[in-house]
């Protein structure tokens, strides 16, 4: 497939000026930017096949950690919103084994998406994972399933919704909750969070959307699917220099293996 046959161009002209300024506006102005369908039906179609056909290569694990990624303070007690841990469980299937022919690869391959993803980015170039596993990653959320309260390391993600389910699976965040330029964890706004006094916003994606959120300062999860689908979403990573792999104790964590 080409970008013609991934994308619906007639509905997102990615190479317009005018339309890239437009997305770059809203990320900017929201942390979010959502663009429903703009996957193919073919494409969704040859994904939801693909990530059917390799469930059973994928690694399935549950995590507890806080909302910060990092190991716990010893000189804070258990309850501070340091410390206080949230449960992630999901599936994955990583990059090397994505076939070279999937509408994944062409897509993230694409010159053209990459230099639409860096004019709304504000990105000079994007480049893939030195790693063979951290490119592309296909994410399985099963019944019961969830992503706790995070930040992100990175100050951009980039997904795509496959299949959605049929309940719950939310992506649920609250923007600018800490300021990660200046220090500031803002732990009174992270307890708010994780206590349910803070508002949260929703989206609910259907298969074909792309999503591009920056949830380094913004607290996110996805809330446990409910009902008898699995929810299925592809993360397509990418670094702003060349030769950047994830640590060998971060694959071991996400992917169950290093290589």
């Amino acid at each position: 497939m080409g970008l013609q046959q991934i994308v619906d161009i007639d509905a997102y002209p990615v190479l317009d000026r005018a339309f890239r300024d437009k997305c770059k506006i809203t990320l900017d102005r929201t942390g979010a930017l959502i663009l429903p369908s703009f996957l193919s039906p073919n494409a969704i179609a040859a994904i939801y096949k693909e990530g059917q056909d390799s469930r059973d290569r994928a690694y399935f694990c549950k995590q507890k950690h806080n909302v910060y990624l990092t190991e716990p303070d010893p000189n804070l007690p258990p309850d501070h919103p340091r410390n206080r841990e949230v449960l992630s469980s999901k599936g994955c299937i990583c990059d090397d084994v994505v076939a070279v022919d999937s509408p994944l690869r062409q897509l993230y391959n694409s010159e053209e998406f990459k230099s639409f993803l860096c004019a709304v980015l504000s990105e000079q170039a994007l480049y893939e994972y030195a790693d063979t596993l951290s490119s592309i990653n296909l994410h399985y959320a099963d019944p019961g399933q969830e992503l706790g309260w995070h930040f992100d390391n990175s100050s951009f993600a980039i997904t795509l919704m496959i299949e959605a389910p049929e309940q719950g699976g939310g992506f649920e965040y609250v923007r600018r909750v800490r300021n990660f330029e200046k220090g500031d964890p803002n732990y009174k706004g992270v307890e708010s969070v994780l206590d349910g006094y803070a508002s949260a916003q929703t989206l609910n994606m259907q298969p074909g959307a792309l999503v591009l959120f920056r949830g380094r300062d913004s607290l996110h999860r996805v809330a446990p699917v409910e009902g008898l689908k699995t929810r299925m979403l592809v993360v397509l990573a990418y670094n702003k220099e060349p030769g950047v792999a994830l640590s060998e104790s971060a694959r071991q964590t996400f992917f169950g293996r290093m290589s």
